[in-house]
Formats: structure tokens, sequence, C-alpha cells
């Protein structure tokens, strides 16, 4: 996979996430439960200490169940906009989340990280499969790219991508 490409006149990087970034992934966390949180009637200090434990639950469950995965920041330029988990094993790579800032969605940055990664997959003949919600806008972007629904698991659409090559 490519850790740096174009997007336009943009230049989108992707680099290992190291110690000092543990912030950034609390807020890019925090940003795909805005609209949950917006429900509840916490204060501020009680949506982040919450928000804090299942960004803390989820990184311990990533880490259990896939030892092998490899953590990802996006990057524009030098500024951070979201984070990129995969676990490759022979038979696939697993998209296990992709998320970027709100600000920086719908401007063809997660197509371009998609679009590397599937070259890559297609370099090195492999599917690609995620799990989305039933609910979330990416679907369309998904299905865009050529993921087709192989599976429902509790509230995620299975989706696979295959090169031609695997279909061959």
């Amino acid at each position: 996979m490519k850790t740096d490409f174009r997007v336009g006149d943009i230049c989108i990087s992707l680099r290992a996430v190291e110690v000092g970034d543990e912030e950034f992934v609390y807020q890019v966390y925090a940003s795909t439960r805005e609209a949950e949180m917006a429900l509840v009637d916490w204060t501020a200090e009680q949506k982040a200490a919450f928000l804090r434990m299942q960004v803390s639950a989820q990184t311990d469950h990533y880490k259990n169940y896939y030892p092998r995965a490899q953590y990802h920041v996006i990057q524009r330029e030098d500024v951070l906009i979201g984070r990129l988990i995969t676990d490759q094993s022979p038979k696939n790579i697993l998209i296990i989340d992709i998320t970027l800032l709100p600000q920086y969605r719908a401007a063809g940055i997660g197509t371009a990280v998609m679009k590397n990664l599937m070259s890559y997959a297609e370099e090195i003949n492999l599917p690609i499969i995620l799990r989305v919600e039933f609910f979330n806008p990416a679907l369309n972007l998904y299905a865009r790219l050529g993921f087709v629904k192989t599976g429902e698991m509790s509230i995620y659409h299975e989706m696979t991508w295959t090169p031609v090559q695997v279909l061959a």
C-alpha cells in the first residue's frame, strides 16, 4: 500500500500510529459518536469519560482479536485527519476501521484511501472485507467502489471487494 498519494493537488499520507497520537485517536473515535452523544442528557465531562472508556475498550478489543493489525493515521499535508486500521491475512485484507474527521468527509479523501488500498490488494491478489453499520452513509461509497454485500452480522453489513485476478 502506498503511504503517499494525491487527491487532486492535495497530498494524502498514511503513517503508523505513534506514541502521542492517543488524543487524536480519541478525537476521531468521538467524532463517530457525535449524533449519539447529542441524544443523551449528560454533561460534557460525562460524555468525554464515556467516550474515553469506549475508545479504550475498542482498542483493547482490536488488539485481542486482531493482533497483527496495522494502525495508520491519515494525514492531509501535515494535518491529522483520520485513521485506518487493517488486518492482512493470507486470505484477505480486513478493514477494521476507516474514519475521517467530519470536516474532511465527502471530499474524495476516503475514496482515495480506499482506491489506494484496492490497488495494493490487486497487486497481492487478495479480496478486501469490511463491516459497516446498516445506517452508515459510507455504504454508498463502498457500493460505488464495487464492494458487494456478502453477509450480515448484528448491526453490520459485511461487504467484500474482489480483485479481477481472484475472480478468474
